[in-house]
């Protein structure tokens, strides 16, 4: 296991945990606590080949988490927006295991910044985009030891989640890439928990994230909690559910004080909401 896999070098940020959080496993009963939605930007859960010991999953070059099932194992997939609807296959030791991907469509979302730099940032902030994504590329994919993600999440702070998850985003009527996170409405100030247990393996203060802490929760699985207006954890501490990470804040891209949860497996943005017990 390299050190990428173990941790990854940031900077502090903070987290806060909300009353409702409670912990759930899943691992051990075998049923998985969640409905599997195989869409673009949702998760898939493909049954396998029988075998004593589990076997090693890898989709379009990541590994994936596998669990045992009721009757067997099973991969759980993390599928992109990007991914096309159709016929698709996992790697599982060696050998192809197709599975189908259904279409979904998202709505548009129209946003109106103030600083246009946001929209179309200068050569001096795309270099600053670009050494931030060395830091940050490596985060999505920590696979830290010791850690076994129980796949069900607690919010990570009050407030009404929007549809945001997907949308075709046009800022200042300039199109861009999809929103690949779920929005919780919240005020500047209201603390932000961890949704689950995990590591923090970076923290900073990025162009478009803002103050933004990610943590990895295990087989891949990878949270990110950003816009903070103060962060709370440091690179490195582990997090157990509820542990405050920081407040909610508008820095980097945002148009008002909110929180921005990504969740991530296999290097996959899927919809938080999935995992949500609502």
């Amino acid at each position: 296991m390299n050190l990428i896999h173990r941790c990854i070098t940031g900077t502090a940020l903070a987290l806060t945990l909300t009353p409702t959080l409670t912990a759930a496993s899943g691992v051990e009963s075998g049923k998985l606590p969640f409905k599997p939605l195989p869409v673009p930007g949702g998760v898939a859960v493909v049954a396998l080949p029988a075998q004593a010991t589990a076997p090693k999953v890898s989709y379009h070059g990541q590994p994936v988490l596998v669990r045992k099932g009721p009757s067997g194992w099973q991969a759980v997939v993390g599928l992109k927006l990007s991914a096309k609807p159709g016929e698709d296959a996992l790697d599982v030791d060696g050998h192809a295991v197709s599975f189908t991907i259904k279409p979904k469509q998202y709505p548009e979302q129209r946003v109106q910044l103030k600083n246009q730099r946001q929209v179309t940032p200068n050569a001096e902030d795309e270099a600053r985009i670009e050494k931030e994504q060395l830091l940050i590329g490596p985060a999505w994919k920590a696979w830290p030891e010791g850690f076994a993600p129980s796949l069900h999440f607690g919010r990570p702070t009050p407030g009404a989640l929007t549809a945001s998850f997907g949308m075709r985003r046009i800022f200042n009527g300039e199109p861009r890439s999809p929103h690949a996170g779920l929005d919780i409405r919240a005020p500047q100030g209201q603390a932000v928990r961890a949704p689950a247990e995990g590591v923090v393996v970076l923290t900073g203060d990025f162009f478009y994230s803002g103050n933004a802490v990610f943590i990895a929760h295990g087989e891949g699985v990878v949270s990110l909690l950003c816009h903070l207006s103060k962060i709370t954890v440091k690179q490195g501490q582990k997090v157990k559910v509820g542990d405050l990470v920081g407040e909610v804040g508008a820095t980097g891209r945002a148009s008002g004080p909110h929180l921005h949860w990504s969740l991530s497996l296999n290097d996959a943005r899927v919809d938080p909401r999935i995992f949500l017990h609502l």
